[in-house]
């Protein structure tokens, strides 16, 4: 989590929201990734897109079975649903989204009962400094 923290931090200096994100397979990072909605002006340029692009691009699979993915932010619908399609095995997350999160606070979408597929869930890790991160950046984007 420490590393899909300092992966948020690279959207944060970049003016993103501070999501970040790291894809694990045997303990071998596979892939990074950090929001980019406003840098590449994408809808889903969202952290754990980034880091699923990028790992099926190097393993040559869309299937990413036996992976964890580490993301700071309890993931969105669509993020949640990549999950399921990409086959990730086990999803660990930092500060729950009750405005958004589609693991645990809105939604289930990674764990329903009738999906071929469903994800191992961890959350709350590091769970006060991926909040805090996400909090600074709110509160000074609000003074600016």
């Amino acid at each position: 989590m420490k590393e899909a923290l300092s992966e948020a931090r690279k959207a944060y200096a970049l003016g993103e929201v501070p999501i970040g994100s790291v894809l694990v397979k045997d303990g071998t990072v596979l892939s990074r990734g950090f929001n980019l909605r406003e840098t590449q002006h994408d809808p889903t340029a969202h952290a754990e897109i980034v880091a699923l692009r990028k790992a099926a691009e190097k393993i040559g699979s869309w299937r990413l079975s036996g992976t964890t993915l580490y993301v700071t932010v309890e993931p969105c619908v669509m993020c949640a649903g990549a999950l399921v399609q990409a086959r990730v095995q086990t999803l660990v997350y930092g500060a729950y989204d009750p405005k958004g999160g589609a693991v645990d606070s809105l939604l289930d979408v990674v764990r329903f009962p009738f999906f071929n597929h469903r994800l191992e869930v961890v959350s709350g890790v590091l769970e006060e400094e991926c909040r805090e991160l996400m909090q600074r950046f709110f509160s000074d984007l609000r003074k600016s």
